[in-house]
């Protein structure tokens, strides 16, 4: 009798150690390379390790959207949190993983705007995909004298840089134009050079940012959407001649995703992900803070964390 008590308690003792191995096990968050990802990314980092007593780490190079989610299908803690899925960007991705797979689950969404855009000096110029098939105004944008004009279409890891060159194709301008393709950084450089100059620049960017406290930038007209207009094939080998995208973007809806694998992993930083609610406003604010005034976005975090506990604690509650 005292043998089976013993076994019990020893059995009671290793499932209620393995509970809390999983409760407190680290929680790995993708590095993606914009700025109101970092701001969540940190946000989300500082509610683990701040209240919720935990581990989490950002993962510093873990930026590719497709390998992000292949990671958080794996379910091994490789890659827990996708902190900014902007849909339908990311559809064939949402389409294996979320709705397929169903290993990877989401919160509510926050909306966000995209498209393609000049500085305020060169709107008179320029307001539509229309004047870009004017070659002299294609010239303008010519930085090589190749005869191109350049459009920055974003970074080589993301899937919106492909959709970007699906769209002039689609329209009709590769013939006049060509996309540059640099990290964020790299562009934003040239955009405050640019600025600056009052030197042409084209450019695609999305909302919310704080480019657009810092500059007066102006947003080009395209056609309405319609049925059929976009048929994106971009996880194909010939994703360029497969695909057509030939109208305006939606407004987006942008997700937190993160592994179901946490539910067991660690289930309570799984409920207070699926509970996130981000407000755009909220999201602006902290990419100012980051962006634009260059604050450290785990101090940012962690302050507003520290005075918004009310939400933070409806999120890990709720």
């Amino acid at each position: 009798m005292n043998i089976l008590k013993t076994l019990a308690a020893s059995t009671a003792f290793a499932v209620a150690a393995t509970a809390a191995a999983a409760q407190d096990g680290k929680v790995a968050i993708a590095d993606l390379t914009w700025t109101g990802a970092d701001a969540i990314g940190a946000v989300i980092q500082a509610i683990i390790t701040g209240p919720m007593g935990g581990e989490a780490e950002i993962i510093e190079g873990a930026s590719d959207g497709s390998i992000i989610f292949a990671g958080m299908d794996k379910g091994d803690g490789s890659i827990d949190v996708h902190p900014d899925i902007w849909m339908p960007n990311q559809v064939a991705n949402w389409d294996q993983y979320v709705d397929g797979n169903k290993t990877v689950g989401v919160n509510k969404p926050y909306t966000g705007t995209q498209g393609m855009f000049v500085p305020h000096y060169l709107a008179d110029k320029v307001t539509s995909f229309e004047d870009l098939a004017n070659p002299e105004i294609a010239a303008l944008f010519d930085k090589d004298g190749n005869g191109k004009g350049e459009y920055w279409a974003g970074d080589s890891s993301w899937t919106s840089t492909k959709m970007w060159q699906v769209k002039f194709k689609s329209y009709g301008l590769d013939e006049l134009w060509e996309p540059e393709i640099v990290s964020d950084a790299t562009f934003k450089a040239q955009l405050k050079a640019a600025y600056g100059n009052e030197k042409p620049i084209l450019f695609y960017y999305w909302t919310p940012e704080w480019l657009f406290a810092a500059y007066d930038l102006s947003p080009l007209d395209e056609p309405a959407v319609t049925e059929g207009c976009r048929v994106l094939k971009l996880e194909q080998e010939d994703w360029l001649e497969a695909s057509t995208f030939s109208c305006k973007h939606n407004d987006a809806e942008v997700w937190i995703g993160h592994s179901k694998s946490l539910e067991q992993r660690n289930p309570a930083v799984a409920k207070m992900l699926s509970n996130m609610v981000l407000d755009p406003a909220v999201v602006n604010d902290w990419i100012l803070r980051i962006g634009r005034d260059e604050e450290d976005a785990q101090d940012v975090a962690e302050q507003w964390v520290e005075e918004n506990m009310d939400t933070v604690n409806a999120w890990i509650n709720g």
